[in-house]
């Protein structure tokens, strides 16, 4: 296989792992709309890749959006489409693709300027929606995700070209120490991990239940965990994490009793739309990857309970 010498960022070809500087920048200046994050939280998402805002929605917010997403997850006609994925070995619901489609709360989540406004500061224009999903771990049987840049696979699978995008987690449970919280590598977000393996056509049915190209080797991963260091995220629901796209993350499995839900939004700049997919892959389809339609999200008027908005 020839690798592209003007591809930065080239990963899964025949050279092996690497780790190589990031060239964008992580905070855009030229902020659209309003400004919700202080500087001081800017400098910590700069800094680390990540930022935890508690307590954004109300517990009947939280309790709307987690009444849906249970209610999508045992939908006989939502299980029988593509974009529910479930666990291996069981017909347990891992995650549900493309939720800001198939539910008009969730269209009016995405858009809520409590969220928007922060990634189009974050990014510094307006935003599009690239991925949305609901992820659950059911407690006992939830399983986890192994540690990966998010911008790896955008970049190869779906050919996203820069680092202009960031992920927006609301929490729909209490995320604690023991039900599979997400835990990110400070500082991971400045080093880009050139990962192993030829990534084999149709890949993304495997990996959306379970990651085995696009993942770090362990010796990049002990290098950046012995930099940054590794922080469980545990928070209320009704918090919300953001995390840039190429922050090193994962989770483990959820062996305890409570459950752990999440709305998860991927925000990439109207100014990042993908392209070709690397290598001759074959583009992953809408419902993982937004490429063929998408509008510039505009800020919700009004409150994301009122259906009339």
């Amino acid at each position: 296989m020839t690798v592209m010498m003007t591809d930065r960022y080239a990963s899964r070809t025949e050279r092996g792992a690497a780790i190589v500087a990031r060239q964008e920048p992580v905070v855009y200046d030229t902020p659209v709309g309003s400004r919700p994050l202080s500087a001081a939280q800017l400098r910590e998402y700069e800094d680390n890749g990540f930022l935890l805002l508690p307590d954004v929605f109300s517990a009947q917010e939280v309790r709307s959006l987690l009444a849906d997403v249970q209610g999508m997850s045992t939908d006989p006609a939502i299980l029988k489409r593509e974009e529910a994925v479930v666990e291996k070995g069981s017909q347990a619901v891992r995650s549900i693709f493309r939720v800001h489609d198939l539910s008009p709360l969730i269209a009016r989540l995405v858009r809520d300027p409590r969220v928007l406004d922060v990634a189009r500061q974050i990014l510094g224009s307006d935003v599009y929606v690239h991925q949305s999903r609901a992820n659950l771990k059911p407690g006992f049987t939830g399983k986890e995700f192994y540690w990966h840049s998010d911008f790896e696979t955008w970049h190869v699978e779906d050919g996203m070209p820069q680092m202009r995008a960031l992920s927006c987690s609301v929490l729909l449970t209490d995320n604690n120490v023991c039900n599979g919280p997400l835990m990110l590598v400070p500082g991971s977000h400045r080093q880009f991990v050139s990962c192993e393996g030829i990534t084999p056509d149709g890949h993304y049915k495997e990996s959306l239940r379970k990651q085995e190209y696009g993942v770090p080797d362990p010796i990049s991963l002990r290098l950046l965990v012995d930099k940054g260091g590794i922080e469980a995220i545990t928070a209320k629901a009704g918090s919300v994490i953001f995390f840039d796209c190429n922050t090193m993350h994962g989770s483990a499995s959820n062996i305890s009793p409570w459950p752990r839900a999440n709305v998860f939004t991927v925000y990439n700049s109207m100014e990042n739309s993908v392209q070709d997919p690397k290598y001759g892959l074959q583009p992953r389809p809408e419902h993982v990857a937004t490429r063929g339609r998408f509008a510039m999200l505009k800020p919700l008027e009004g409150r994301l309970l009122d259906p009339s908005n």
